[in-house]
């Protein structure tokens, strides 16, 4: 087996309010950042694991997110692979 790492990335879907990221904008707007529109806050991971293939590591990312980091309700998510070592 090897070891992959894949970058998740967890965000609101589109058609979502999401407060967080309005706030955000916001407070860039305060500080002089006028320019900056549509803010939308999420979540990063990075996750090593040891699966056979790379395609066994990207299903494994993909049922991590349905049965935990993601809400299948309001979220979408995506899984890139990082590569193998």
């Amino acid at each position: 087996m090897a070891t992959y790492t894949l970058d998740i990335r967890v965000m609101p879907r589109r058609a979502l309010l999401d407060p967080q990221g309005q706030a955000v904008e916001h407070a860039l707007a305060a500080l002089g950042f006028a320019a900056v529109g549509a803010v939308r806050v999420g979540k990063a991971l990075t996750v090593s694991l040891e699966a056979a293939t790379p395609q066994a590591a990207r299903e494994h990312g993909e049922a991590m997110c349905r049965r935990l980091l993601a809400n299948p309700v309001t979220d979408d998510f995506e899984v890139r692979m990082g590569g193998g070592t």
